[in-house]
């Protein structure tokens, strides 16, 4: 297979050719063109047309109503689906599997880790310890910063006693820092999976096809049937090593610590992956996720020069194999934690700067974009769908907001008098109010799954929280600008301009608890 170079691009730089560079640097500044694009054409149609614009707010408007309706039966659909996962006896599963031995497939976990306390890492590893699959067929890799280890070496220490003697094996590694790598959780992943392939799996010589690789935020701890659920799916589908395996992220470790409006935007979060886990042909590794080593090592492991390498790895994978790769739903939950810094304005920075580094992972549009251009043997048609959906979906995350909250008034007030004696004028604000009442529907079902899935959580609370649980949803349309919008415009623009950002660990504070 002919050499791939653009697989480990991180940025426009990387590149050698000037032309080459030229085009890879427009990609890069194309979504942050589309999104500040359009707000500039509504700004200044809404003076110079702005009938048209009040026609067109009127039909996005409508648009928004019926893709939320259309949004909530998939929300529906994966939970109903997330609860019959639950139920099953994956155990049972694999051991009436005709002509495949699941015993002897291996699972690696790596979780990287920063300066989170003793408390975090902790209820993750045991929740590991608690699951149903064989524990002597588990390789768990902390991996740890060299330039952290003064602040968490006494922690790391307490774990390794702790789980050292918990699983097959267990390997502490120690991430330098190195020249062209970002520091952060792609970088440290890769040095860990390195580590364990030489110093574990090489050595004790496990077939690269028989590990079932899993990437793990620090905080991630799994339900009980969540491996055995794995190697069922990764035994049964066609093809292993050309997919990701992709469970529900519910953010609900620390849900009743977190303040209001991070309470309600990890349940946003939670909600829409899944939605999108009934959308298969357009899901994209996210967050915590697993995948087959040997496609890992071929493709020469996570980069080490990106942000967002959870999204980037299901790309380099997908330019690698030419296409044939996919991102395959397991409808089965984990849960991480939910946005809670030490004071409440603290926590609204983070939710900013969280959302912030999640819109960031548009970069990938540049790099899947080029890299269709260099590889012809991806058929258009995955070309087209990809690109579009990847497209349509950061240009609304930046725009939709703005254009349903602010349109609706925008010609009133830039259209001068002409406009406010059209009749038109007169009726745009209560056409777009009704619309948006109207669209209440998507927060009252949001906060019907918001108490029934709260059943998972093992702090129970009085029925005054519960009842100011579904209150805090009407925070929604106040939140949407300054921590949808604004965060995904800033990350666009930064790659618009050229002003890369690093890696931003989400500050984790949590109340100790027994698991």
């Amino acid at each position: 297979m002919e050499e791939k170079y653009y697989l480990k691009i991180g940025k426009a730089s990387d590149l050698k050719s000037s032309k080459d560079r030229a085009f890879f640097r427009f990609l890069e500044m194309l979504p942050g063109l589309l999104s500040w694009g359009m707000i500039i054409l509504m700004i200044f149609l809404s003076w110079q047309k702005p009938v048209w614009v009040a026609i067109f707010i009127i039909f996005f408007d409508i648009f928004w109503l019926f893709r939320t309706i259309y949004l909530s039966f998939h929300l529906w659909a994966g939970y109903r689906r997330m609860i019959e996962y639950e139920k099953v006896d994956w155990i049972e599963k694999l051991e009436n599997l005709q002509g495949k031995n699941w015993k002897e497939f291996y699972h690696l976990v790596v979780f990287p880790m920063y300066k989170e306390s003793f408390e975090i890492i902790r209820d993750s590893l045991v929740t590991l310890e608690k699951s149903d699959y064989p524990k002597e067929k588990m390789i768990v890799v902390l991996g740890c910063e060299e330039r952290a280890r003064k602040e968490v070496e006494k922690t790391v220490e307490l774990i390794r006693k702790g789980f050292e003697n918990k699983f097959f094996k267990f390997l502490v590694t120690w991430h330098p820092d190195l020249e062209g790598e970002i520091a952060g959780k792609g970088s440290n992943e890769t040095w860990a999976a390195r580590k364990a392939k030489k110093e574990i799996i090489d050595k004790s010589g496990i077939p690269y096809e028989k590990v079932i690789f899993s990437s793990f935020d620090v905080d991630t701890c799994i339900y009980p049937k969540y491996f055995s659920c794995l190697t069922y799916h990764y035994l049964t589908v066609n093809n292993p090593m050309r997919k990701s395996f992709q469970p529900v992220p519910l953010f609900m470790n620390n849900i009743w610590q977190a303040p209001a409006f991070s309470r309600i935007f990890s349940f946003s979060s939670s909600f829409w992956h899944t939605m999108n886990q009934e959308r298969p042909e357009k899901l994209v590794t996210f967050s915590s996720h697993s995948m087959s080593f040997k496609t890992l090592v071929d493709v020469g492991f996570k980069q080490v020069n990106v942000v967002s390498d959870d999204s980037r790895i299901f790309w380099q994978c997908f330019l690698k194999f030419d296409g044939d790769y996919q991102a395959c739903p397991i409808y089965y939950p984990i849960s991480m934690d939910a946005n809670v810094a030490g004071t409440f304005w603290k926590t609204l920075v983070n939710i900013y700067k969280q959302q912030r580094r999640w819109a960031y992972g548009v970069g990938d549009i540049a790099y899947f974009l080029f890299g269709f251009s260099k590889n012809k043997k991806i058929p258009l048609s995955k070309k087209i769908s990809l690109g579009w959906e990847s497209l349509w979906g950061h240009w609304s995350w930046a725009d939709s907001s703005i254009l349903i909250f602010l349109l609706g008034w925008l010609p009133v007030v830039l259209g001068g008098n002409a406009f406010s004696q059209a009749l038109v004028s007169y009726n745009l604000p209560k056409i777009t109010s009704q619309i948006l009442t109207i669209s209440m529907i998507g927060l009252i079902i949001s906060a019907y799954f918001s108490l029934i899935i709260l059943r998972k959580s093992q702090e129970k609370q009085n029925r005054f929280k519960y009842i100011m649980l579904i209150l805090e949803w009407f925070l929604v349309p106040f939140g949407m600008i300054f921590f949808t919008s604004l965060p995904a415009l800033d990350a666009q623009t930064r790659w618009m301009i050229g002003k890369y950002m690093g890696f931003w660990p989400t500050e984790k504070v949590r109340k100790r608890r027994e698991v």
